[in-house]
């Protein structure tokens, strides 16, 4: 008994020591018992780290939504950024091809971002820290397991900040149609700054864009070069090809070269100058965050929300 007893214990301490060693490392086996690892590139660090999903999830729920939103607002985002990660970690998943050895990455741009708990504790500040980390937390714990799936298939979860009213299309975004992604009414928008603008000059317009605005004459025959004209629009009205000078451009183009917020925008020409008004933040498509804080703010409950935003989509609980 005494050895048998022995045993157990350095079993024990081995797997204490050991399982936060073993996340550490760049090992093939993705599944402990009960355990979902995830494969995070960490950009600052340039190294993949190993994470269980669901303190993954909270530093990516603390980077994507501000803290002080709605609990049901947050948990629409934890279930959201859970999909998106399921998708990816699946069997025959999505393959990651800016970071070899990697599901997904801690920026943005390219997928959803992640924060540590380090870096939380600077944006929020020491004094709100605790509250906000538990306040996440819990969203990501009372939705353990639940992701989105539509006709029993995962989804592709896209979410952005502020659709200014409506959201929209994904073929008028990226090309292709998903019946899941579909344009809705967001009345509850809730962004305080949903209006902005940004100015360029000709030759900032001509160095993002590969224009010749600066170089053709503001008169005469050539004045047409210097123009913006909408070629097409989307099914929600948003600008989707331009004609700028003699060359067509996306409107998703436009706004990713110039750093424009939205692909809600006007325009206007005084002199050698573009001024753009933006509504709203992001690319439109999917979850409005700020559509689901007033959702939440009115009463609606998460599984309404994403009820909402992605049409036809049921919540799948994986641990049933």
């Amino acid at each position: 008994m005494r050895r048998l007893f022995s045993g157990a214990v350095l079993l024990i301490i081995a797997l204490v020591i050991g399982l936060p060693f073993l996340l550490s490392r760049q090992i093939p086996a993705r599944f402990f018992p009960g355990v979902t690892i995830v494969r995070v590139y960490l950009h600052q660090e340039n190294r993949v780290a190993y994470m269980q999903l669901e303190d993954y999830l909270v530093g990516v729920v603390g980077a994507e939504m501000p803290a002080e939103f709605p609990a049901d607002a947050l948990k629409a985002q934890a279930v959201a950024a859970r999909t998106y990660v399921a998708k990816r970690i699946s069997a025959g998943g999505v393959e990651n091809p800016l970071h070899a050895g990697a599901d997904v990455c801690d920026d943005h741009r390219h997928g959803q971002a992640w924060l540590s708990r380090e870096e939380l504790k600077k944006r929020w500040g020491t004094v709100r820290y605790y509250n906000y980390y538990y306040k996440v937390k819990n969203a990501v714990d009372e939705t353990r397991g639940q992701v989105l799936t539509y006709q029993g298939e995962l989804i592709d979860p896209a979410y952005h900040a502020s659709c200014g009213g409506r959201t929209e299309n994904a073929e008028d975004v990226w090309k292709y149609q998903v019946p899941y992604l579909k344009s809705v009414l967001c009345p509850y928008d809730s962004d305080p700054n949903p209006v902005q603008t940004a100015s360029f000059s000709f030759e900032q317009v001509d160095l993002a864009l590969g224009t010749s605005l600066a170089a053709v004459p503001a008169a005469g025959k050539e004045k047409a070069a210097r123009e913006f004209k909408l070629v097409e629009k989307t099914g929600t009205g948003r600008p989707k090809v331009l004609l700028i000078g003699n060359r067509q451009f996306p409107a998703v183009a436009v706004r990713d070269l110039l750093g424009l917020r939205s692909t809600r925008f006007t325009w206007n020409i005084e002199g050698d100058t573009v001024t753009f008004t933006t509504t709203g933040y992001g690319h439109g498509v999917g979850l409005c965050q700020y559509g689901a804080r007033g959702m939440a703010d009115h009463g609606y409950s998460y599984r309404v929300i994403l009820g909402h935003y992605y049409s036809g989509a049921e919540i799948t609980d994986t641990k049933n």
